[in-house]
Protein backbone atom coordinates (compact mmCIF):
# COMPACT_ATOMS: atom_id res chain seq x y z
CA UNK A 1 0.00 0.00 0.00
CA UNK A 2 1.40 3.42 -1.09
CA UNK A 3 1.29 6.24 1.44
CA UNK A 4 -0.93 9.26 0.62
CA UNK A 5 0.85 12.46 -0.09
CA UNK A 6 -1.21 15.44 0.84
CA UNK A 7 -2.95 16.86 -2.02
CA UNK A 8 -1.45 20.94 -2.19
CA UNK A 9 2.28 19.14 -0.88
CA UNK A 10 5.04 20.95 -2.06
CA UNK A 11 7.20 20.31 -5.12
CA UNK A 12 10.19 21.83 -5.87
CA UNK A 13 13.32 24.08 -4.58
CA UNK A 14 15.91 25.50 -5.41
CA UNK A 15 18.92 23.46 -6.05
CA UNK A 16 20.91 24.64 -3.52
CA UNK A 17 20.72 26.52 -1.39
CA UNK A 18 -7.20 17.92 13.26
CA UNK A 19 -8.32 16.36 13.17
CA UNK A 20 -7.04 12.31 12.74
CA UNK A 21 -8.79 11.59 9.92
CA UNK A 22 -6.71 13.40 8.06
CA UNK A 23 -3.99 10.66 9.08
CA UNK A 24 -6.28 7.49 7.74
CA UNK A 25 -3.27 6.85 5.64
CA UNK A 26 -1.99 4.58 8.74
CA UNK A 27 -0.13 2.16 9.74
CA UNK A 28 1.90 1.76 6.84
CA UNK A 29 1.27 -1.84 5.11
CA UNK A 30 3.94 -2.98 4.78
CA UNK A 31 6.01 -0.90 7.24
CA UNK A 32 10.02 -1.14 7.51
CA UNK A 33 10.92 -1.22 10.90
CA UNK A 34 13.81 1.45 12.19
CA UNK A 35 16.50 1.22 14.37
CA UNK A 36 16.25 4.19 16.91
CA UNK A 37 17.83 6.62 19.09
CA UNK A 38 16.13 7.09 22.28
CA UNK A 39 16.54 9.76 24.99
CA UNK A 40 13.99 9.35 28.09
CA UNK A 41 13.69 12.17 30.24
CA UNK A 42 11.33 10.36 32.42
CA UNK A 43 10.42 6.85 33.68
CA UNK A 44 6.66 4.45 32.60
CA UNK A 45 6.49 3.57 28.81
CA UNK A 46 8.98 5.98 27.22
CA UNK A 47 11.80 3.19 26.49
CA UNK A 48 9.31 1.49 24.43
CA UNK A 49 8.76 5.41 22.39
CA UNK A 50 9.88 4.35 18.54
CA UNK A 51 10.24 6.36 15.30
CA UNK A 52 10.19 4.80 12.03
CA UNK A 53 9.05 5.42 7.78
CA UNK A 54 8.76 3.00 5.00
CA UNK A 55 10.78 5.62 2.71
CA UNK A 56 14.12 4.91 4.28
CA UNK A 57 16.18 3.24 7.14
CA UNK A 58 18.05 4.14 9.77
CA UNK A 59 21.54 5.23 8.76
CA UNK A 60 20.22 4.44 5.51
CA UNK A 61 19.85 6.63 1.95
CA UNK A 62 17.23 9.25 1.51
CA UNK A 63 15.31 8.59 -1.53
CA UNK A 64 15.86 11.83 -4.43
CA UNK A 65 12.07 12.93 -4.06
CA UNK A 66 12.52 13.98 -0.57
CA UNK A 67 15.78 16.03 -1.51
CA UNK A 68 16.18 19.38 -3.70
CA UNK A 69 17.90 16.87 -6.62
CA UNK A 70 13.67 15.21 -6.58
CA UNK A 71 10.26 16.64 -5.78
CA UNK A 72 11.38 17.81 -2.60
CA UNK A 73 8.59 16.53 -0.53
CA UNK A 74 8.65 15.49 3.54
CA UNK A 75 8.98 11.99 3.82
CA UNK A 76 6.52 10.02 5.53
CA UNK A 77 7.01 9.15 9.42
CA UNK A 78 5.47 7.38 11.77
CA UNK A 79 5.90 6.87 15.60
CA UNK A 80 4.39 4.87 18.16
CA UNK A 81 4.23 4.40 22.34
CA UNK A 82 5.06 8.08 23.73
CA UNK A 83 5.55 8.22 27.43
CA UNK A 84 2.34 8.86 29.48
CA UNK A 85 1.42 12.31 30.00
CA UNK A 86 2.29 13.38 26.42
CA UNK A 87 0.43 16.35 25.45
CA UNK A 88 1.68 17.27 21.95
CA UNK A 89 4.89 16.82 19.77
CA UNK A 90 7.47 18.65 18.17
CA UNK A 91 9.75 17.64 14.93
CA UNK A 92 13.58 19.06 13.87
CA UNK A 93 15.30 17.88 11.18
CA UNK A 94 18.77 18.78 10.38
CA UNK A 95 22.01 18.47 8.85
CA UNK A 96 25.09 18.45 11.30
CA UNK A 97 27.31 17.75 8.31
CA UNK A 98 26.48 21.09 6.55
CA UNK A 99 29.51 23.47 5.98
CA UNK A 100 28.73 26.47 7.45
CA UNK A 101 27.60 24.51 10.61
CA UNK A 102 23.86 22.57 11.62
CA UNK A 103 21.60 23.39 8.59
CA UNK A 104 17.77 23.19 9.56
CA UNK A 105 15.45 21.50 7.29
CA UNK A 106 12.69 21.15 9.23
CA UNK A 107 10.81 23.04 11.91
CA UNK A 108 7.25 21.45 13.23
CA UNK A 109 5.62 21.63 16.31
CA UNK A 110 2.23 21.72 18.51
CA UNK A 111 1.18 18.42 16.78
CA UNK A 112 -1.07 16.73 18.61
CA UNK A 113 -0.92 14.14 21.46
CA UNK A 114 -3.23 11.38 19.62
CA UNK A 115 -0.85 11.81 15.98
CA UNK A 116 0.83 8.73 15.07
CA UNK A 117 2.62 10.12 12.40
CA UNK A 118 3.15 12.38 9.14
CA UNK A 119 2.23 11.81 5.42
CA UNK A 120 4.42 12.42 2.84
CA UNK A 121 4.57 15.63 1.78
CA UNK A 122 3.30 17.81 4.60
CA UNK A 123 2.24 21.14 2.43
CA UNK A 124 4.32 24.43 3.86
CA UNK A 125 1.73 26.20 5.23
CA UNK A 126 2.13 27.87 8.73
CA UNK A 127 -0.69 26.37 10.30
CA UNK A 128 -2.25 22.86 8.97
CA UNK A 129 -5.48 21.54 9.44
CA UNK A 130 -5.30 19.58 12.57
CA UNK A 131 -3.78 22.97 14.63
CA UNK A 132 -0.01 21.42 13.63
CA UNK A 133 2.35 24.68 13.29
CA UNK A 134 5.28 25.13 10.80
CA UNK A 135 8.52 27.25 11.87
CA UNK A 136 11.13 28.59 9.61
CA UNK A 137 13.73 26.70 7.80
CA UNK A 138 17.57 27.65 6.98
CA UNK A 139 16.70 28.32 3.74
CA UNK A 140 14.26 30.58 4.99
CA UNK A 141 11.14 29.27 4.20
CA UNK A 142 8.11 28.46 6.26
CA UNK A 143 8.30 24.27 6.56
CA UNK A 144 10.06 21.30 4.85
CA UNK A 145 13.43 21.85 2.76
CA UNK A 146 14.80 18.67 1.76
CA UNK A 147 18.60 17.57 2.01
CA UNK A 148 21.07 19.55 -0.65
CA UNK A 149 24.45 19.27 0.48
CA UNK A 150 27.16 20.59 -1.78
CA UNK A 151 29.06 17.63 -3.55
CA UNK A 152 31.49 14.94 -1.91
CA UNK A 153 30.85 13.02 1.12
CA UNK A 154 27.03 12.04 2.39
CA UNK A 155 25.66 14.21 5.08
CA UNK A 156 23.99 13.13 7.81
CA UNK A 157 19.98 14.15 8.50
CA UNK A 158 18.54 13.64 11.42
CA UNK A 159 14.87 13.96 12.18
CA UNK A 160 14.13 14.15 15.77
CA UNK A 161 11.16 13.74 17.75
CA UNK A 162 10.05 14.97 21.12
CA UNK A 163 7.19 14.34 23.20
CA UNK A 164 6.17 17.00 25.22
CA UNK A 165 3.88 17.25 28.50
CA UNK A 166 2.01 20.50 26.86
CA UNK A 167 1.64 22.26 23.62
CA UNK A 168 4.23 24.98 23.02
CA UNK A 169 2.78 28.97 22.80
CA UNK A 170 4.65 29.61 19.76
CA UNK A 171 3.22 30.92 16.72
CA UNK A 172 3.98 29.80 13.44
CA UNK A 173 7.24 30.68 11.96
CA UNK A 174 9.44 30.16 15.01
CA UNK A 175 13.21 29.18 14.34
CA UNK A 176 14.94 25.82 15.53
CA UNK A 177 16.46 28.21 18.82
CA UNK A 178 12.80 29.66 19.79
CA UNK A 179 11.46 26.05 19.65
CA UNK A 180 14.54 24.71 21.85
CA UNK A 181 13.67 27.44 24.00
CA UNK A 182 10.24 26.71 24.32
CA UNK A 183 10.84 23.02 24.90
CA UNK A 184 12.84 23.42 28.23
CA UNK A 185 11.58 21.73 31.08
CA UNK A 186 8.81 19.82 28.97
CA UNK A 187 10.41 16.86 26.94
CA UNK A 188 9.12 13.79 28.50
CA UNK A 189 11.57 11.83 25.85
CA UNK A 190 13.18 12.07 22.17
CA UNK A 191 13.96 9.17 19.35
CA UNK A 192 15.36 10.00 16.37
CA UNK A 193 16.12 8.33 13.01
CA UNK A 194 19.01 9.41 11.00
CA UNK A 195 19.00 9.18 6.77
CA UNK A 196 22.39 9.90 4.35
CA UNK A 197 22.80 11.94 1.39
CA UNK A 198 24.90 12.45 -1.41
CA UNK A 199 25.42 14.55 -4.46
Amino acid sequence: MKTQRWRDGRAGCAADGCNAPAYDWLPFVPVIFLAVTLTAYGGGSAMAFELQSPAFTNDGEIPRQYTCDGTDVSPPLAWQNPPSGTRSFTLIADDPDAPVGTWVHWVIYNLPAEMRGLPEGVPSSETLPDGSQQGINDFRKVGYGGPCPPRGPAHRYFFKLYALDSPTNLKPRATKQQLLDAMKGHILAEVQLMGRYRR
